[in-house]
């Protein structure tokens, strides 16, 4: 998986895996939402238009659906026909398609069947391939780790090492995006690929062949005791082992004497509606009403309450929103915010509150069809507006920013008619998204563009991986306690930095680096103790320079008198 994510988003990514949402199943949560286009393609065409095996006239209006098929039928084989030039039907077809499902809301989605089984293995517990995390730089693969277990640590594939040719097909100076890289390198269990790397130690390119095997991936990033009674959960994504992982990292902290509790939310993009639901029962003690969804008619309606004893019903209780925190990850805030179990810390989240259910078709692909919208326990929808533009819908982020939301709360959503209790009567808020109790404005003061610059061009990363392999024996020796206090990144490491940015093309501005020169010491320290103990170690250095992680801390007095109001 690529590993150029910015640490300041705090989206780590892992294992040959994207970021990306997908639902299968029973009515599920998906966030095809922003970060990948809406999926139209010709099978659509061919299953309906074509096949006319799955045409089904709406018993709403049977007549009026049956007219408006036959017309687009008839259209395109009049152009087939007729047109006087030669005309690709299918891309045509797609085209009206697109613009269709444009006018019903963000989230329908359709996906060919060849793009399906990549859609769903976003969100599976494990998939088939090599097992490693890997960074594109400068145009070529770079290991960053194998997979602990994996195929590739067996094979002896080493941090540092560069992919520069996949069974025999040369893939360094190409071009290469991260899905080229995931077409090569997954493959069926059982199944071998040939690879060719170059590693520094060595003159001559290593050629190994690896085994593809099964390779289990995480979407709880990190758990960790902050102090003696604070305990941390990091959620990516709520994914096919989402809430097992949650439950076995909220026991261990237990264990360990936790006695509050911070849920890290941010840039989670949602995914399976059950896992969430679950997640907030952990919390929420009686038969609380957790999430409650309304549709056409009475068929998709639905009210989810907690039913069984949740393992951490008492003690205070913060969430980690911000803007990247979607769907499921909402569901889970506004069940705990309505009922007055949790203290939301950050920013208004995503607003994603549309259900789709996945609907089959006779080629293999599937029609993803919004069928209802998901409310809080106290009436809120958590779907943003949607007035038909999805370029609009979809600069929403943006035009957050520009707006100044991302530093200090939009006063147009504080109004009487947004305006709901929770179930002690505390004012929330609607209007899309969930509302944090305690808003935390991007902390931009360390930032500059010549920060940016060295992450666009992975010069962070390129950097801490070649310090931990020059290091790499004294690192490795050292407890991470030794190093997290001990540990500092020199005047020296810094000018090595930018160094390497000059060599890189990045130009020095001496102003913007001073500004960043601790933001910057704090994530090269980071993204070393990652290289030596993984998330357990990134995590912790990162939380120092992590404005809202802090403001969570300097609000559990808040958040243990909302616990004990909530008894």
């Amino acid at each position: 998986m690529p590993a150029n994510g910015h640490p300041m988003q705090f989206k780590i990514k892992h294992m040959e895996k994207m970021e990306q949402e997908d639902e299968r199943g029973p009515i599920r949560n998906s966030s095809f939402q922003i970060k990948l286009p809406l999926f139209i393609a010709m099978a659509l065409v061919v299953g309906v238009l074509l096949g006319a095996t799955t045409f089904s006239p709406s018993s709403n209006n049977p007549q009026g659906t049956a007219k408006s098929y036959l017309k687009f039928r008839d259209i395109l084989s009049y152009i087939d026909r007729d047109y006087v030039d030669t005309v690709n039907i299918e891309a045509l077809a797609d085209y009206g398609i697109t613009q269709m499902l444009k006018k019903l809301d963000p989230h329908t989605a359709y996906i060919p069947a060849d793009e399906l089984a990549m859609a769903r293995s976003y969100l599976e517990g494990d998939f088939e391939g090599i097992g490693v995390e890997f960074n594109i730089f400068k145009d070529t693969i770079y290991v960053v780790s194998p997979i602990s277990g994996g195929p590739s640590e067996a094979a002896g594939i080493q941090a540092g090492d560069k992919i520069v040719k996949v069974n025999g097909e040369t893939v360094a100076g190409i071009g290469i995006t991260n899905e080229g890289v995931f077409k090569r390198l997954r493959g069926k269990q059982g199944s071998k690929v040939n690879l060719t790397i170059l590693r520094d130690a060595t003159r001559k390119p290593l050629n190994v062949s690896i085994e593809r095997s099964k390779i289990p991936t995480s979407s709880v990033d990190v758990s960790y005791m902050v102090d003696n009674t604070t305990g941390y959960i990091k959620v990516s994504r709520f994914s096919a082992n989402t809430y097992e992982e949650f439950k076995e990292a909220l026991t261990k902290l237990k264990g360990k004497g936790m006695q509050q509790l911070i849920l890290d939310l941010r840039g989670n993009p949602g995914g399976y509606m059950d896992h969430a639901i679950r997640m907030a029962d952990e919390f929420v003690s009686g038969e609380k009403m957790i999430v409650y969804t309304d549709g056409k008619g009475d068929k998709y309606d639905s009210k989810t309450f907690a039913e069984q004893k949740g393992a951490f019903e008492k003690g205070p209780l913060i969430v980690l929103l911000d803007e990247g925190s979607a769907s499921a990850s909402e569901i889970v805030a506004g069940a705990l915010q309505d009922n007055d179990r949790a203290l939301i810390v950050g920013r208004r989240s995503f607003g994603k509150g549309l259900v789709q259910v996945p609907i089959p078709l006779n080629d293999g692909s599937e029609l993803r069809l919004t069928i209802s919208r998901y409310y809080t326990p106290s009436g809120r929808s958590i779907q943003k507006p949607y007035a038909g533009d999805a370029e609009s819908y979809e600069m929403d982020i943006l035009n957050r920013f520009e707006n100044g939301e991302y530093f200090h709360p939009d006063s147009s959503l504080f109004v009487d008619s947004l305006k709901y209790k929770t179930l002690q009567g505390r004012a929330v808020y609607g209007g899309g998204g969930i509302m944090p109790d305690v808003f935390v404005p991007r902390d931009t003061m360390e930032l500059s563009h010549y920060l940016s610059q060295l992450y666009n061009k992975n010069i962070i990363r390129e950097y801490t991986l070649n310090y931990y392999r020059k290091n790499k024996n004294t690192l490795e020796k050292m407890p991470f306690e030794k190093f997290k206090a001990n540990f500092e990144v020199t005047d020296k490491m810094l000018q090595d930095v930018v160094q390497m940015a000059r060599e890189a093309e990045v130009e020095y501005n001496e102003a913007e680096f001073n500004r960043s020169k601790n933001l910057l010491r704090n994530n090269l320290k980071a993204f070393i103790a990652r290289s030596v103990y993984g998330n357990q170690g990134f995590f912790p250095i990162l939380h120092q320079s992590d404005e809202e992680f802090q403001q969570a801390i300097r609000h559990f007095s808040r958040a243990q008198r909302l616990a004990s109001d909530s008894m």
